[in-house]
């Protein structure tokens, strides 16, 4: 659906204690043509200004492919008036057989000043029955972190690439982990937006004849566009995680790690315009292993070297940084993402 054309409002005014019987009316009105969907509650949470309608266009593509109840929540805690609005709204698309509606239902409050506070109110007075609860956490975490919302939710999606310090705001995350019981499960869309990128470096080594690469790997080099250098610090990581190297030196643009040999490992971060990363090179002995990705292309040029000599050439698909697709593929994955912990563990202090 191209929803560049489309003009984007929160839905229609209602008040908050009559929300359940006018969506009743809603679907009422839509008679059989509408089909009500949900698998999932996704709860957004933002206190950046204008992102209501922001929210509601990202929402509206996002239920093309994933049926939920949205509960779109636009916070202004520093507000002089206390205030509460809400608004409800369905999303519909067409079926593939092209007779039904597939709706899904999306609730919006704006809460300004002390309501702010009813954030766990809110969103537990309003979930779909007993479906899993996604809460999209836009922004950095404040401190006291409520432990009465925590209890509820089963996937916390947030994005480190937002953060000033990475590591006070994971002791935030832990605390609400402790809070409900570590059943949380943790997502982070800066991890997310690597997947293709990882993907593609990860299959140099599917030959057993390229697994003494991985060993002799001395050097990395990663080229990240400004504003992402927690990317590339959680792509360096990547690779210490899994090949069990420590960290023991970072400036701003050179990690050192140690392998379980004692040899060293540099990873080299330069900030260049272009794409999120736009180049990665591993350097193993006389080998290059090289992925590279044009601006504004869709594809990621994948190739090793040995000395002069091409060894290997291919193009791959490439991530993207729009919203609707990095949350996309984060609910399309389940199960926790233990790779991504003991990565951002190791470098978390500097990212």
């Amino acid at each position: 659906m191209n929803t560049a054309a489309k003009t984007f409002t929160a839905g229609m005014p209602v008040e908050v204690a009559k929300i359940e019987g006018e969506l009743k009316k809603l679907w009422d009105q839509g008679g059989e043509v509408m089909t009500r969907a949900s698998l999932i509650n996704l709860a957004v949470y933002s206190e950046a200004p204008g992102s209501l309608l922001r929210n509601t266009q990202v929402i509206s593509e996002i239920t093309e492919d994933h049926a939920c109840r949205a509960i779109v929540i636009s916070a202004e805690p520093d507000a002089a008036e206390d205030r509460v609005e809400a608004w409800i709204s369905a999303h519909c698309h067409v079926s593939r057989a092209g007779k039904k509606q597939i709706c899904s239902e999306q609730l919006s409050f704006s809460l300004r000043g002390s309501f702010a506070k009813l954030l766990p109110n809110i969103v537990f007075s309003h979930l779909d029955s007993d479906l899993p609860l996604y809460l999209w956490w836009q922004g950095e975490f404040q401190d006291p972190m409520d432990p009465q919302l925590w209890s509820w939710v089963d996937r916390l999606v947030y994005d480190s690439r937002d953060w000033r310090d990475c590591d006070a705001q994971m002791r935030l995350v832990e605390t609400a982990q402790n809070e409900a019981k570590q059943r949380i499960v943790l997502c982070d869309l800066n991890w997310t937006r690597l997947v293709q990128l990882r993907l593609a470096i990860a299959q140099f080594f599917d030959p057993p004849a390229t697994h003494q690469c991985i060993t002799d790997i001395s050097r990395l080099e990663i080229d990240y566009a400004p504003g992402f250098r927690s990317t590339a610090v959680l792509l360096a990581a990547w690779f210490a995680a899994q090949l069990q190297w420590q960290l023991v030196d970072t400036r701003f643009a050179q990690l050192r790690f140690a392998k379980p040999s004692g040899e060293a490992v540099e990873a080299a971060l330069t900030e260049r315009d272009g794409e999120v990363i736009s180049r990665c090179v591993l350097f193993s002995g006389r080998t290059e292993l090289r992925v590279s990705h044009a601006p504004d292309a869709d594809l990621l040029d994948v190739s090793a070297h040995s000395g002069s000599q091409q060894r290997m050439h291919q193009l791959m698909p490439a991530g993207s940084d729009e919203p609707v697709r990095l949350m996309s593929e984060e609910l399309m994955r389940g199960g926790p993402h233990h790779v991504y912990l003991r990565a951002l563990n190791l470098v978390r202090k500097f990212a």
